[in-house]
């Protein structure tokens, strides 16, 4: 029994979906990009809480990993977030049916259970401040609960910006 949380866990962390997709240009030196700093529009497709809590995220995430937020920065980054309704193949079956030896007649139907989950792309992009190019992109695409708490919000983006700085600098 004192195994079966170990094993739980272990089958729900290999349940994710979520994915990072990277794409940058080879021929970029990444280690000239010390300094950074956000679009005046950063955070299309998130609300004004969520683009402070991403941006409060980045920040700290970035600081980690050495670089500095800057007035003359050595390249932007720009965030966006696009939601799209997510299929729910989460049903309860339910059956009626009935048969002779001549015939039958059946009526099935589904019951989703569980909340309304939505799919999310979340992307950050990396732009080169000097000529405006885009230089480096990562795309988190994952499945969310429509209604959530803020603190559940800061949390999944603390863990969904983690993973996608993972792959920053590409190696």
């Amino acid at each position: 029994m004192k195994y079966f949380k170990y094993l739980f866990l272990f089958l729900l962390m290999g349940c994710s979906t979520s994915r990072v997709i990277t794409d940058y240009n080879a021929e970029i030196n990444f280690s000239n990009f010390k300094t950074y700093a956000f679009y005046e529009d950063v955070g299309v497709g998130l609300n004004e809480l969520d683009v402070k809590r991403v941006t409060n995220i980045v920040n700290f995430k970035l600081e980690q990993l050495g670089f500095l937020q800057s007035d003359n920065p050595d390249f932007f980054i720009n965030i966006k977030s696009k939601m799209s309704e997510a299929q729910n193949n989460n049903t309860i079956g339910i059956g009626l049916g009935t048969g002779g030896i001549n015939g039958g007649f059946g009526v099935s139907g589904g019951i989703p259970i569980g909340g309304k989950k939505l799919n999310e792309a979340f992307t950050i992009e990396f732009v080169n401040a000097e000529n405006n190019i885009l230089f480096w992109q990562a795309i988190l695409n994952s499945t969310i609960k429509e209604k959530r708490k803020p603190e559940q919000k800061e949390l999944h983006f603390q863990e969904i910006i983690a993973k996608i700085l993972e792959k920053y600098p590409p190696k």
